[in-house]
């Protein structure tokens, strides 16, 4: 007695069932922005310390605005982290020269990722 496969789901070749093919998903790419080169961090971060030494900024806030740029530039974009600093400015913690000063370094230590 031959089994019918007709009316299954299942592909058949010469008579043998055969798997369908399952399709996987290709990786949407996404658009190329400027973020913190990983590479030079320290080098970047000594240069940011040196910066806000020269700010009226207290030292908690410093080291946690230090840790937050450079988390923001590394992993989000250097647009997020220009748009942090420019936050701070608002607050009167930095001024205007001493943000673009960060704006800068930012834009020199960054890449396209």
């Amino acid at each position: 007695m031959a089994i019918s496969y007709k009316n299954s789901s299942r592909n058949v070749v010469n008579g043998v069932p055969v798997k369908k093919r399952v399709q996987t998903k290709t990786k949407e790419s996404t658009k190329r922005q400027p973020m913190l080169n990983t590479h030079r961090i320290a080098p970047f971060k000594y240069d940011l310390n040196e910066i806000i030494a020269t700010t009226k900024m207290d030292q908690s806030t410093a080291s946690s605005f230090t840790a937050s740029v450079i988390a923001k530039a590394s992993r989000q974009s250097a647009r997020d982290a220009k748009d942090y600093t420019k936050e701070f400015l608002d607050n009167e913690s930095l001024t205007k020269d001493e943000s673009d000063r960060i704006c800068r370094l930012i834009d020199k230590y960054s890449k396209y990722r």
